[in-house]
């Protein structure tokens, strides 16, 4: 008998334990960011800046308010105590910090008239060197004590100037498109990002520099000023200000979420130091001055280094002995999905039983329709990072049918304006809804599916009663095709024609019957594990899909997924719930938008991701 090692050339690896595919992994262990308590600074203060990062960071100037309004003091920390250095030459507040650590920082105007005066920190002493063009303070830094960049602030005025160092004098170079002060931002002279600020009141407003001009990008999800930020373009966090708080948020490069909150709130320029993943903040006003430090760390698996689609990639095909249960076994292909769900970015617009493009990618999808109530017109479109208004539908409807992408969709039947069970069919081409060719039979609370307007089957539904009418939909008209073998209403659809899969829903009691399509007729197949109605799903095929949410009778989070033979449970929403949009995406990268819950209609997001391969043990013999 052959061995394995003479066939491959190498031994069988032996593990204790099989491999977690990656969204197993995630959810086992959540990258999530929070602030933990560092060492306080010896002089309680505010508006008083700093920079470094989180183990070699310093701070300098501020003031109490009070009896010292504007502090020489500098303290230097080392990731666990901060310690007194060498004080400034000139007392100062609400000035800018930028340098890479606590051994080479630039300090940069300040107030008190608002100064153009600038100091460089080589680690053991301050020396002045050439001034700012034009002198301000609440500004915000970033860079290094060689080659620094401020933007915006107070020179008299609010200004939008942005001016950059190169370790010898001062350019003025693009400015800002909203003059603001009081801002956070951190980056380099050629990727800078700012946020917030105030105008005379408070702005959301973010912006992102090149080198020379500078970019409008999404808005802060809470407008304040008097705040701190630190890191990158592509990574920064953002922390503290006023209306005095702890919020947090973190920017990715492309829309800004809310993390975990400082555990002091509070405001009045916090000093901070660091990366958008490992970052420092100390003193400020809680309302009182305070010497408190807090450090920010992020933990667990980081999804922007570790994708799912990468690593299993990097498993699919091996081969093992698990030691523990003494199995041979093999990481394949297929099989049901291993996922998550996490919060998406939310619609504008709350609303259930909307349409979508059921086949296209989670940051290029549209929905349309549904109830807020009355019926909807309105559309929605999503590029990944926020959800915009475009053109409306002819006829505002709900619980229609739906199939396509981003810039090829279709929208037909539901309740419209005009009364229940409408025949009336719409296509989108990226732009606006054109009305089309009607259904030969009107109904509503159908299911649907196809990749595009010009493939599309609509499947069920009811007029008034359940039906099992099956309709294909060429891209000029619909010719009716085989029945469903269970007639039905509010099941969940998915697939591309001519595979498709339709499950759950009602027959006027809730059923857990699932069929799949061949191209010419519905086969009953395995049922789902739980009936429901009000049901969703996405899917490529009749092969490999999820279904999620519904009412069995009680809203339901429960997900499942299809292999091809069964279903299996899988990781449920977050929030039960729903009447949800028709589900766009795929079986290993689906969306969940809005729909009803028992608080209402939230206008929330869910978005699944999973790994498409599965672990069967092998016989040996």
């Amino acid at each position: 008998m052959s061995e394995y090692k003479g066939i491959k050339g190498f031994q069988v690896q032996t593990r204790t334990e099989d491999p977690t595919p990656y969204a197993q992994a995630l959810a086992d262990n959540p990258y999530a960011g929070a602030w933990g308590s560092g060492g306080n600074m010896n002089t309680a203060r505010k508006r008083n800046p700093g920079d470094g990062t989180q183990t070699s960071a310093l701070i300098a100037g501020g003031d109490d308010g009070g009896t010292t309004p504007t502090f020489t003091d500098v303290e230097e920390y080392n990731g666990s105590a901060w310690s007194e250095v060498t004080e400034l030459n000139a007392g100062n507040s609400r000035q800018s910090l930028a340098g890479a650590n606590a051994e080479a920082i630039l300090e940069i105007g300040g107030e008190n008239p608002p100064t153009n005066t600038v100091e460089s920190w080589n680690g053991s002493a301050w020396t002045e060197v050439a001034e700012l063009n034009t002198g301000r303070y609440d500004g915000a830094a970033g860079g290094t004590y060689t080659s620094a960049i401020l933007a915006g602030g107070n020179s008299g005025s609010i200004t939008n100037v942005t001016e950059t160092w190169n370790g010898s004098s001062w350019t003025e170079t693009g400015d800002l498109n909203t003059s603001r002060q009081a801002l956070a931002g951190d980056g380099i002279t050629t990727a800078m990002i700012v946020a917030g600020g105030t105008t005379g009141s408070n702005v959301a407003v973010s912006e992102t520099f090149n080198g020379s001009t500078w970019t409008e990008v999404s808005d802060l999800n809470t407008a304040r000023h008097f705040f701190s930020g630190a890191g990158s373009t592509t990574d920064i966090i953002v922390m503290g200000g006023n209306p005095r708080s702890g919020k947090t948020e973190n920017y990715d490069g492309s829309s800004w979420s809310e993390v975990n909150d400082l555990s002091t709130a509070r405001d009045q320029n916090l000093g901070r130091a660091g990366t958008g993943t490992t970052a420092l903040m100390a003193g400020g006003a809680t309302p009182s001055d305070t010497a408190a430090t807090e450090e920010w760390t992020f933990s667990g698996l980081d999804p922007s280094t570790t994708p799912a689609a990468d690593y299993a990639d990097a498993i699919v095909g091996d081969f093992y002995y698990n030691s523990t249960t003494g199995q041979f076994k093999t990481v394949n292909d297929g099989g049901a999905p291993i996922g998550t769900w996490a919060s998406g970015v939310s619609i504008n617009t709350a609303r259930n039983s909307a349409g979508a493009s059921v086949q296209a990618p989670l940051d290029a999808c549209v929905i349309f329709g549904g109830n807020e109530p009355p019926q909807s017109t309105k559309t929605e479109s999503f590029d990944g990072s926020s959800w915009t208004e475009v053109n409306d539908l002819n006829t505002g409807r709900t619980d229609g049918g739906a199939s396509g992408t981003l810039t090829s969709a279709g929208f037909w039947g539901g309740t419209s304006s005009v009364g229940p069970d409408s025949a009336l069919h719409e296509i989108w081409d990226g732009t606006s809804w054109t009305e089309t060719t009607d259904l030969n039979v009107g109904r509503q609370a159908m299911m649907g599916f196809g990749a595009t307007n010009t493939a599309s089957l609509a499947v069920g539904g009811s007029n008034p009663g359940v039906i099992g009418n099956t309709e294909f939909w060429n891209g000029s008209s619909w010719t009716e095709l085989n029945d469903l073998n269970t007639a039905r209403e509010t099941s969940a659809g998915a697939g591309v024609y001519p595979s498709g899969i339709i499950a759950g829903g009602t027959t006027g009691s809730v059923t857990a019957n699932s069929e799949t399509w061949n191209g010419t007729s519905w086969t009953e197949t395995n049922n789902l594990n739980t009936g429901r109605t009000n049901v969703k799903g996405s899917g490529a095929n009749g092969d490999l899909a999820i279904v999620f949410g519904g009412s069995s009778p009680s809203y339901t989070g429960a997900t499942e997924a299809w292999d091809g033979t069964s279903w299996t449970e899988v990781a449920d929403l977050a929030t039960p719930r729903g009447y949800i949009a028709n589900g766009i995406g795929s079986a290993t990268a689906a969306m969940a938008v809005s729909g009803v819950n028992p608080g209402g209609r939230p206008t929330t997001v869910e978005e699944f991701s999973a790994a498409d391969f599965q672990i069967k043990s092998v016989t040996t013999s």
